[in-house]
C-alpha cells in the first residue's frame, strides 16, 4: 500500500513537472518569435505570419490611420489575430503600442509598432581605421606597486573597479594618462581624491598614493585612454551620417563598451590577410591612414549596434554609390544573399546563405545566422575574419543588414545584425 502511495505521488510530480515544462517552452516560442518592435513603411503594405496564439490590440487615436488585411479599421482599437496571416498599412508615419494577450486572454507583453518613412543607404564594404578616445580615462584593473621600504602596495584595491572612468583628481579634469600621471607625482604622497563615473553615477574615491624606489608615485591602476583597430563601413546616409561594424567597440580587457568622448574614421589599406580556421578566427592585417588627408568623418556614438557619425564634405562628394531602399526585419528572407568588403584590393560582391533568422533576439548583433558560401572569398579568408565585421549584407536589391561576428569553430559562418537595429541609431 505505502509503495503505491510513493508511486501516485511520484506520477503526480512528473505530471505537474511535464505541465510547468510545456508551459515554459510555450512561453519561449512565443518570445522568440515576437520582436519587441515592428517597423513597417509609411503607405506600404507589410505581410506577417507568426502562427502563435495570440490576439495583438493596436490602440490608436488617428481613426481610419492604420489598415488590416486591405480593410480599413475605423476603431480606434485594431484587433488583430496573430494565429494568421495578416497584413499591415499605415497612411502616416508614427509609434503605436501593440497589447498582446495570450489565446486572447492573458496579457503577455506589450510591443511597439513603428510606422516610418521609406529609407535609402548606400552600402559601402570600405575598409576603416578606427581610433577612438575615451570619455575619462578607464580603469582596467589593479596592480601591485613596490614601495620604496620595499613591501607590495594595492593602493586602489576595493575602491576603483574595472570598467571605472576617471574624471578629475583633486578637483582638476584629467582627459589623457599623462594628465592623470602629472597629477598622481604632484601628490607627494598625500591622499587625493578622485572623480570617478561608475555605471552613469559619479562618486568620490579617496587614494594614497605609493613612493616607489625610483620616486616616483603610482596608484597602482591599469588603465586605457584610447583605442584604434580595423573594421568596415557599413553605409552612408543620403544626409551625410555613416554607420559602421554593426557592434560596439568594447575594451579588449574588460569586456566593456567603451564610453567615448571624441573619435575618427580614416581610409585603410589592407596588408595581409590571415586566414580563419576551426578555433582560430583570421583577421585583416591593415594600415590606418591617421591623417587629415585620409580621414573620412567623425565618431559620435559608440552603441551596442555600432558606432555612428558624420562623414566629411569631401568624402561624401567621392562617395557616388547608388543608395538602396533598407529591408525591415519581416522582409529578410532564408536563402541566397551577398556581402560588400574589400579583400582583393577593391570591394566586391560576395555570395552568402542566410541559415536563419531571429527577429526577436535580445542580442540585437545577432539576428541573422550567415554562411560564406563564395567560393572566392572562402580561398582568400577561410569566410568571416575580424576587420569584415560591418560588411553589408544585401538582398532582393536592399540592404538588410551587416555581418557583426564569426563562429569561432567554423569560420565559414557568423552573425548579422537586421539594418534597421542600426538604423535606430540614426533617428
Amino acid at each position: 500500500m505505502l509503495g503505491k502511495k510513493v508511486y501516485k505521488k511520484i506520477l503526480i510530480v512528473a505530471f505537474i513537472i511535464n505541465i510547468i515544462t510545456i508551459v515554459w517552452l510555450l512561453y519561449y516560442n512565443i518570445e522568440k518569435s515576437i520582436p519587441d518592435e515592428i517597423k513597417i513603411l509609411v503607405d506600404k503594405e507589410e505581410d506577417f505570419n507568426f502562427n502563435m496564439p495570440l490576439k495583438a490590440n493596436i490602440k490608436t487615436e488617428d481613426v481610419g490611420v492604420i489598415s488590416v488585411n486591405d480593410l480599413s479599421v475605423p476603431s480606434n482599437q485594431i484587433n488583430i489575430d496573430l494565429n494568421q496571416p495578416f497584413t499591415l498599412q499605415s497612411s502616416q508615419t508614427g509609434k503605436y503600442k501593440v497589447s498582446l494577450k495570450l489565446f486572447g486572454l492573458f496579457n503577455f507583453k506589450n510591443i511597439s509598432l513603428d510606422v516610418i518613412d521609406t529609407i535609402e543607404l548606400i552600402p559601402c564594404g570600405d575598409p576603416i581605421g578606427i581610433y577612438v578616445e575615451t570619455d575619462g580615462i578607464l580603469v582596467l584593473g589593479s596592480g601591485r606597486v613596490t614601495g620604496a621600504d620595499g613591501l607590495n602596495y594595492e593602493p586602489i584595491a576595493n575602491k576603483l573597479k574595472s570598467g571605472d572612468y576617471v574624471l578629475a583628481i583633486n578637483d582638476v579634469k584629467v582627459s589623457d594618462k599623462s594628465e592623470l600621471i602629472n597629477e598622481i607625482q604632484k601628490s607627494e604622497g598625500k591622499d587625493i581624491v578622485l572623480l570617478v563615473r561608475r555605471n552613469d553615477e559619479e562618486l568620490t574615491i579617496k587614494i594614497t598614493p605609493v613612493k616607489t624606489a625610483a620616486g616616483n608615485y603610482k596608484i597602482g591602476a591599469w588603465i586605457r585612454d584610447n583605442t584604434q583597430g580595423i573594421g568596415t563601413l557599413t553605409f552612408v546616409s543620403t544626409n551625410g551620417k555613416f554607420g559602421a561594424l554593426g557592434h560596439g567597440i568594447t575594451d579588449i580587457d574588460t569586456g566593456l563598451l567603451m564610453e567615448i568622448k571624441d573619435g575618427s574614421i580614416y581610409a585603410a589599406e589592407i596588408m595581409s590577410i590571415i586566414k580563419g580556421k576551426e578555433g582560430e578566427p583570421g583577421e585583416l592585417i591593415g594600415m590606418i591612414r591617421q591623417n587629415d588627408k585620409y580621414k573620412i568623418g567623425n565618431i559620435q556614438n559608440n552603441t551596442y549596434q555600432g558606432i555612428y557619425g558624420d562623414v566629411d564634405n569631401e568624402y561624401r562628394k567621392l562617395y557616388e554609390k547608388k543608395a538602396l531602399e533598407i529591408g525591415l526585419k519581416q522582409e529578410v528572407e532564408k536563402g541566397k544573399a551577398t556581402i560588400l568588403c574589400c579583400v582583393e584590393n577593391e570591394i566586391r560582391e560576395y555570395e552568402i546563405e542566410i541559415e536563419s533568422i531571429d527577429i526577436s533576439n535580445n542580442n540585437h548583433s545577432k539576428g541573422i545566422v550567415i554562411r560564406i558560401t563564395d567560393e572566392r572569398l572562402l580561398n582568400l579568408t577561410g569566410g568571416i575574419v575580424q576587420g569584415m565585421s560591418g560588411s553589408p549584407i544585401i538582398q532582393n536589391n536592399k540592404i538588410i543588414g551587416a555581418v557583426t561576428h564569426v563562429f569561432i569553430q567554423d569560420s565559414t559562418k557568423g552573425y548579422g545584425t537586421f539594418i534597421e537595429n542600426m538604423v535606430n541609431n540614426l533617428e
